[in-house]
């Protein structure tokens, strides 16, 4: 698999190699500890194998292999999410440099990006998921807003500077042992140098799922929405950013010595450490 194969291709991979079993359960934790991503990417690909068939979700259960190994294989070999992943990142680059936005269709798309009908609707779907763009009530699709410019992303960091730190020192801050064991595990996979296999957008999701599982912490629903919409704005411009794995690999080091201050209930030097990280990556990124 290539560094931008998509979600699901490689949990297909995942499950064929692993030799799991037709009518076997699966947990959202088992997917997102093997693909090393948050739970909310990890539930994103089941149901992306669940509409093509290959699992099939039945209700207040979750999900369960339903295909053979051949048809893993098939899916886990296919080339067509690359040119979804590829299209998407395009589009990304597009619209913040201004080359694309407005209203369009997903025949707009197709033609632009050179994707089929399937997979235009696919890169369609995956935009809505994540919050970038909705349908018109007549016909076509639109943006919404994003962080476009060096001085609103810098806005953006300096805003969570005042709300995550906070969250950290909320009455009755707690975070699941469980959440907190599995942020940790894909923290050292990225400190050993493990960003070179995920995606831009995959390495977003583990990055933001990781601040929000801290911020949510804090009970405060304000606070976690404020967070959410941060990470919903910023989620393009931070694409172009991702390039540098000795930053990447700095970055998770820093996360890690923040999530021992948590576990060991030091959550006024926690709040502090936050505070100075989200300032040395603002100053990494914005001022290079």
């Amino acid at each position: 698999m290539t560094k931008s194969a998509p979600l699901a291709a490689r949990l297909a991979a995942v499950l064929r190699d692993a030799g799991v079993g037709e009518g076997e359960h699966l947990t959202e934790e088992w997917v997102a500890e093997r693909l090393g991503v948050s739970r909310t990417p990890a539930r994103r690909a089941m149901a992306a194998l669940a509409e093509r068939g290959v699992l099939v979700r039945e209700a207040n259960r979750g999900f369960f292999l339903r295909r053979s190994g051949a048809e893993l294989t098939r899916i886990a070999g296919e080339d067509a999410g690359d040119a979804v992943e590829a299209a998407y990142l395009a589009l990304a680059r597009d619209h913040l440099g201004g080359a694309f936005g407005g209203e369009f269709t997903a025949s707009d798309l197709e033609r632009r990006y050179g994707l089929n009908p399937r997979q235009g609707q696919r890169l369609l779907s995956r935009m809505e998921g994540e919050g970038l763009v909705r349908r018109r009530p007549a016909r076509g699709w639109v943006f919404e807003p994003v962080l476009t410019t060096a001085g609103a992303h810098d806005q953006s960091y300096r805003f969570r500077m005042i709300v995550e730190p906070a969250a950290l020192l909320e009455p009755g801050f707690a975070v699941d042992a469980g959440e907190l064991a599995a942020h940790r595990a894909r923290q050292e996979a990225l400190a050993a140098g493990g960003a070179g296999a995920l995606t831009p957008a995959e390495l977003f999701e583990t990055n933001a799922a990781f601040h929000e599982t801290l911020v949510g912490g804090s009970g405060n629903t304000f606070l976690l929405d404020a967070v959410r919409r941060q990470n919903r704005l910023r989620r393009l411009i931070e694409y172009r950013l991702q390039g540098d794995v000795a930053r990447l690999v700095e970055q998770a080091r820093e996360h890690l010595a923040l999530l021992d201050l948590v576990e060991r209930g030091r959550l006024a030097e926690a709040a502090d450490f936050l505070r100075d990280h989200l300032d040395r990556v603002r100053r990494r990124k914005i001022d290079g």
